[in-house]
């Protein structure tokens, strides 16, 4: 019987040191999908860094890896001592698949995007010729026939009150600084209604009251949408997803989600200035509407967590400080941010090297806490020492607690708060070490 290992990495705080944790409340899909595309004649054995252990003896005769954002850089790590060992290393993931050329010195082989064709395709050559392909990337234009995900992969470990169910992938929008565009080009695939129900009847089934509804944008396909939410409905279950700000103003969508069980939406606000925003094709979200979209939202119920970047073209150190004052007035429960860092592959990263603003191509420092680039108005210094005192602003127990425990809301779901809290001590507790906190 042959053997797969999928490895989830971690990353490195700035003291040197892995960021572990006792439970990983949000864990992703990629290898419950992924084991149940396996012929059935392979073992598959999965390690989550941030919780398990890795054993770089292990027996498999594949490790496949994993690329979350700023953990690519542990990835390489990890695909090296396997390598040693004389192990066939494959990398996935949105990272390395906007990262071929970079990442490929260091694996046997890359695979890039959607892993619907080529993953099976990859198992196959192995079995045939004992040798695998350097890269396979073959785009898939339907996620139809997806199978269920093997969830037992997630519920034999130490995980929350959560599981991932896939909704869609892509987004129609292409901010310039934002690797689902990357590898998207403004696609929004969708998958059919009845299939994303299958997989919550499914987290339901298995005694989970919640799952987390994998999706870049939500309401990317208004109709697709309101179907979902009103199938959802009936299964009883709380859910939470990532959305655009823009279902403030879309009354009856608002609606719908609620109604549907939607508990908690990630937001991507970026900036508090236009300018910022507009060179980084994201025009149409208007920043004048922040405050106003903000607090709709969180009337109707739904706790607000947002997604902020600094160090755009528009921003200077006086708009940085303001971002905390934003945060708080707006009371925002579960706020995350990061330095604006142009990911080899973006359209951002090609702006930025033709204009001769990047600083640095050593990739393991392109970790969101450090610029890596000229900013505008101020130095990348300054940019770096505004981003930890914006941190630790809005991480301090004041804040903290102004914008959870003391909430204005907070009467109205006191658990949903109660969460926040947990949440914005643990972000507390990565800030302190010098690491962004987006892992959870």
């Amino acid at each position: 019987m042959h053997r797969i290992l999928f490895i989830q990495p971690t990353q490195y705080g700035r003291d040197g040191k892995l960021c572990k944790q006792g439970r990983l409340y949000l864990p992703g899909l990629v290898f419950p999908l992924l084991s149940a595309m396996t012929p059935p004649d392979w073992e598959v054995a999965v390690r989550i860094e941030v919780i398990d252990g890795i054993d770089f003896e292990d027996t498999a005769d594949i490790v496949g890896i994993g690329t979350m954002g700023f953990t690519i850089f542990r990835a390489l790590e990890i695909a090296e001592e396997f390598k040693k060992r004389g192990k066939l290393v494959v990398l996935g993931g949105y990272m390395a698949s906007i990262m071929v050329t970079e990442v490929s010195k260091y694996v046997d082989a890359v695979v890039v995007g959607d892993a619907e064709t080529s993953y099976p395709r990859l198992l196959k050559d192995f079995e045939q010729t004992g040798c695998i392909q350097s890269v396979y990337s073959e785009p898939v234009d339907s996620l139809a026939n997806i199978p269920l995900p093997h969830y037992e992969i997630l519920t034999q470990k130490r995980i929350g009150t959560m599981l991932p169910v896939q909704a869609a992938r892509g987004c129609p929008n292409s901010c310039s600084f934002c690797s689902i565009a990357c590898l998207y080009k403004g696609r929004y695939m969708p998958r059919p209604v009845k299939e994303v129900a299958r997989d919550i009847a499914e987290v339901k089934r298995l005694g989970f009251r919640e799952f987390y509804l994998i999706d870049d944008n939500i309401i990317g396909n208004p109709a697709y949408f309101l179907s979902l939410c009103k199938t959802i409905s009936k299964l009883k279950m709380k859910w939470s997803t990532q959305c655009s700000l823009l279902i403030a103003d879309n009354p009856n969508l608002l609606a719908a989600a609620c109604a549907s069980g939607a508990s908690m939406m990630s937001f991507g606000v970026e900036s508090l200035n236009q300018e910022g925003l507009d060179k980084l094709n994201k025009a149409w979200l208007d920043v004048r509407e922040h405050r106003r979209r903000i607090n709709t939202i969180s009337r109707s119920g739904i706790l607000v967590s947002t997604e902020m970047i600094i160090g755009t073209d528009g921003d200077t150190l006086e708009s940085i400080r303001a971002t905390a004052d934003f945060i708080l007035e707006c009371h925002v429960p579960i706020p995350r941010f990061y330095i604006l860092t142009p990911m080899p592959g973006s359209p951002l990263f090609d702006e930025y090297k033709r204009e001769g603003r990047l600083l640095t191509e050593d990739f393991s420092l392109y970790d969101g806490s450090m610029a890596v680039f000229k900013p505008v108005h101020m130095s990348a210094e300054e940019l770096t020492e505004a981003y930890w005192e914006l941190s630790r602003r809005v991480f301090s127990i004041t804040s903290i607690l102004a914008r959870t425990l003391f909430n204005p809301l907070f009467f109205r779901n006191p658990s949903k708060h109660l969460f926040a809290l947990i949440v914005n001590l643990h972000y507390r507790a990565y800030v302190k070490r010098k690491v962004p906190p987006n892992i959870f």
